[in-house]
């Protein structure tokens, strides 16, 4: 049902937000349970730790995945440390020796026993000599034996389910930034792995919107989404708060970068951008101007195709799948 495609593509679905289908009645559990997939929730209280240093040797195209790494590690350090100037480069200094510090032990015997966790990478920065080295210490210290800590755990979910969800709904407003990257880098794991298997990865990832709305998730999300596409990854993109998207100046790395567009009805000023921004006729936008549900616009290269899609109701899929708050509790 959800095998993957043997070409690389990279869809973007936009969809007007409705009262009556709102984001937060989005709950995948069922569609997931129904396919015998895995949800992993994560939040400060949950049992699923999913840990952010986790590196397989797979991890980068050459033979030093700690450089990639480590990459990933310093847009990490630099959503926790926040500030209008970011990290500085002695800042990046440091933390690229205390990375390749804590794992050293790991990539000379690789053992899942000895993957270095958040507080290893703490403990390394306490013991360099520069005072900035102590500031982004002090800085994780949240993250590692304050409140925030559910980071600072090594991985104890199984990953290795076909169809794998991801619910970070819980983490709070602290955590879900730090959340969507790590959650992010997890996926990416898993594509280094289902490459070197010679398999391809869907990754689906809904309130995208919210993955541009900072410039350290925003930045990794177009590198990730560039990175999918030679690594046999799918990576598809949803969202229905389309102001916020086109908001974001990474929105146009996106749009250049994806083969497919599904678009949906669309509120007025939203319809003027996407004209502009997708080369759209006034007749074409006619298609997603108070439309109906499963009525829009579909692209696929320079191909631009109206669609009527009447998804029939008597079925399972429907009802495991279905939002409206009148269906969800007879679901």
């Amino acid at each position: 049902m959800l095998e993957p495609y043997e070409w690389k593509r990279s869809c973007t679905v936009l969809r007007r937000e409705r009262a009556g289908n709102r984001p937060d009645l989005a709950d995948y559990y069922p569609l997931v349970q129904r396919l015998q997939g895995q949800v992993i929730r994560l939040s400060p209280t949950s049992p699923h730790y999913v840990n952010p240093m986790d590196i397989n040797l797979n991890y980068s195209e050459d033979d030093n995945p700690l450089a990639l790494k480590s990459d990933f590690i310093l847009s990490l350090c630099e959503l926790i440390v926040g500030g209008k100037e970011g990290l500085q480069p002695v800042d990046k200094t440091v933390i690229d020796r205390a990375v390749r510090n804590v794992y050293r032990p790991f990539l000379a015997a690789p053992d899942p026993a000895k993957m270095p966790i958040l507080g290893d990478l703490y403990d390394e920065l306490l013991k360099q000599p520069e005072p900035e080295a102590a500031r982004i210490a002090a800085a994780l210290e949240l993250y590692v034996s304050g409140s925030l800590n559910v980071f600072n755990h090594r991985t104890n979910v199984e990953l290795e389910n076909r169809l794998v969800c991801f619910d970070i709904k819980q983490l709070g407003k602290q955590l879900k930034k730090l959340g969507m990257l790590i959650v992010q880098d997890q996926v990416w794991n898993r594509v280094t792995v289902n490459r070197a298997a010679k398999k391809s990865t869907r990754y689906f990832m809904d309130e995208f919107h919210l993955l541009l709305k900072d410039e350290q998730t925003a930045a990794y999300s177009v590198e990730i989404w560039k990175r999918f596409r030679k690594w046999g990854g799918i990576p598809t993109a949803i969202t229905q708060n389309v102001k916020d998207l086109l908001a974001s100046r990474e929105v146009e790395n996106i749009f250049e970068n994806s083969d497919f567009v599904l678009m949906l009805n669309q509120a007025a000023g939203d319809r003027a951008i996407l004209a502009k921004q997708l080369n759209i006729s006034p007749q074409q936008m006619s298609y997603v101007t108070h439309s109906e549900a499963g009525e829009g616009l579909l692209f696929y290269g320079n191909v631009i195709l109206p669609f009527v899609d009447r998804f029939p109701k008597d079925t399972e899929l429907y009802r495991v799948m279905t939002t409206k708050p009148e269906e969800v509790g007879g679901a």
